[in-house]
């Protein structure tokens, strides 16, 4: 699997960007995808997912209400919807894939990670 992100930037606080992540290879077997960001310093962490299947998501506390996550499963394709932007959102935004594979004895647990993408929020 592979994962090509594009929509990264510079913006004002206050403004939005777009996020998108296309994915290619075995993609029918990818369960979940999501976005991560890492901060200079900080440890990366999840921004948003969104399941295959059911479209289920799930977001940070501190990104709740500004970001919205939502997927193309024909373009195999996420996006990420960013609002409300502030400066503490500056990151390298990455996207990612996981396939799990359940066995009878066993559950294997796969991840993918996109290039990442910057983005950053001036005040």
């Amino acid at each position: 699997v592979q994962l090509v992100e594009s929509g990264g930037g510079l913006v004002q606080a206050g403004g939005s960007l777009r996020l998108s992540c296309a994915a290619s290879g075995s993609t029918f077997t990818i369960n979940v995808m999501g976005w991560y960001r890492q901060a200079p310093g900080k440890q990366r962490e999840l921004v948003a997912d969104i399941t295959r299947g059911e479209g289920e998501t799930n977001y940070a506390d501190s990104v709740k209400g500004r970001f919205t996550i939502s997927r193309d499963n024909a373009k195999n394709t996420i996006y990420l919807q960013m609002n409300s932007l502030k400066p503490e959102d500056t990151a390298v935004y990455y996207c990612n894939a996981v396939i799990t594979r359940y066995y009878s004895d066993h559950v294997s647990k796969n991840d993918y990670w996109g290039q990442g993408t910057q983005v950053t929020v001036s005040s």
